[in-house]
């Protein structure tokens, strides 16, 4: 095995690439705290404990685990950033009113997500704690759309669901471990002869309702049918009045969702709104987010919390090359003159390179210009 080949899945960024990346980075940042979000930067390696959410099965997975050589105990390195970001909201910044944090950092996972994932992808989010409230909600997914015109995605198809609905009826089932676990999947699968079997021993009236929710998607009507399809518990009417609100508050900002109610991919962190962007001929969702208002529980503070991350790697691949400033070529000179006019150019914003060697590529180099002495002082002629 050549020792330049990296594991599948896994890949370098070379320099076009990663000035498309870090273009793209940089201008979501600077969006994101136009609507008030402060950056914060989660340490890459922690104590698994802080890694793993309730008992999210698919984020233990994904994890990579390490043993730590200082303390013995075991470490990973985050599959997911959200729960990290939990952690500071309900434990070092520990705020009374609501908190608006954003982040862009790697991930990693032991497997990809989807058909031509990354396995470490560079995970943008922004996530909004302590308002309960639908209009949180939509102001992540009024921000995430904005993200992704900046990749210049404009024509997305949103698909909303709502996990609450699962989880009414798989509590009123008696779901529990393993099982709940296999129907949880199965349903995400939309496997409606696997999910029939999987049912066999639950009452009528839940088995018809987990039954009808692969088949509960399309425009807004979906609702409707779910009102007539699904048992009317409590949790069931509460959660389609919740994306009844989430349509209206949507359609006034001119959006338009489509409705999945097995949308259930988001994890078990999710509490209730999940939804996923969708843009055409991407393999896999270029967004995805929802509500988590029990994640900060494992740190001793639960706070009502929803928010939304992207593969800023993914997104950026498509753009057009990011645009290089062309360079100043100056010589390979000790003369104090010079390297304080280089010095004073660059503080300018110029941006200078030393020629070294003999064999200079001006291509490579993106230079146009070259320091030159004339008459005792440096100056700028074009090459």
């Amino acid at each position: 095995m050549r020792n330049w080949i990296l594991p599948e899945n896994i890949a370098d960024l070379l320099p076009p690439e990663a000035r498309r990346v870090e273009t793209l980075r940089r201008a979501s940042l600077d969006l994101i705290a136009s609507f008030g979000y402060e950056l914060v930067q989660p340490p890459l390696i922690e104590y698994v404990d802080s890694l793993l959410t309730r008992d999210d099965a698919a984020l233990d997975l994904k994890t990579f685990k390490l043993t730590d050589q200082l303390s013995g105990r075991q470490l990973g390195l985050r599959a997911d950033i959200t729960p990290q970001v939990a952690r500071i909201d309900a434990h070092l910044l520990n705020r009374q009113g609501v908190t608006r944090l954003c982040y862009a950092g790697p991930v990693v996972h032991t497997l990809p997500d989807g058909i031509m994932a990354a396995r470490e992808p560079l995970q943008l989010g922004a996530e909004i704690y302590g308002f309960a409230g639908v209009a949180a909600d939509v102001e992540i997914v009024e921000l995430m759309g904005e993200c992704l015109k900046l990749a210049d995605i404009d024509h997305v198809h949103l698909d909303i669901g709502h996990i609450g609905l699962f989880l009414a009826l798989a509590d009123a089932a008696g779901l529990q471990g393993a099982a709940r676990e296999s129907v949880f999947r199965t349903i995400q699968q939309k496997d409606v002869a696997t999910l029939a079997a999987l049912l066999i021993n639950v009452p009528k009236d839940l088995q018809s309702g987990l039954l009808a929710l692969p088949n509960l998607y399309g425009d807004v009507a979906v609702l409707a049918h779910a009102e007539r399809l699904l048992p009317p518990l409590d949790a069931v009417k509460a959660a389609l009045a919740e994306l009844r609100e989430l349509t209206d508050a949507l359609a006034a900002r001119g959006i338009t969702p489509n409705f999945d109610l097995a949308e259930l991919r988001s994890g078990y962190y999710h509490t209730g709104l999940v939804f996923a962007a969708y843009a055409e001929g991407w393999p896999n969702a270029v967004a995805r987010g929802g509500r988590y208002d029990h994640v900060g529980e494992q740190f001793g503070r639960s706070r009502p919390a929803t928010g939304f991350s992207l593969d800023l790697k993914e997104l950026a691949w498509r753009l057009p090359p990011a645009s290089v400033r062309l360079a100043i070529l100056a010589p390979p000179t000790f003369d104090s003159g010079l390297a304080e006019t280089i010095r004073q150019l660059r503080a300018d914003g110029e941006t200078v390179v030393v020629r070294l060697g003999e064999v200079v590529d001006l291509e490579e180099l993106h230079v146009d210009r070259e320091l030159v002495l004339v008459d005792g002082s440096w100056q700028v002629r074009a090459i």
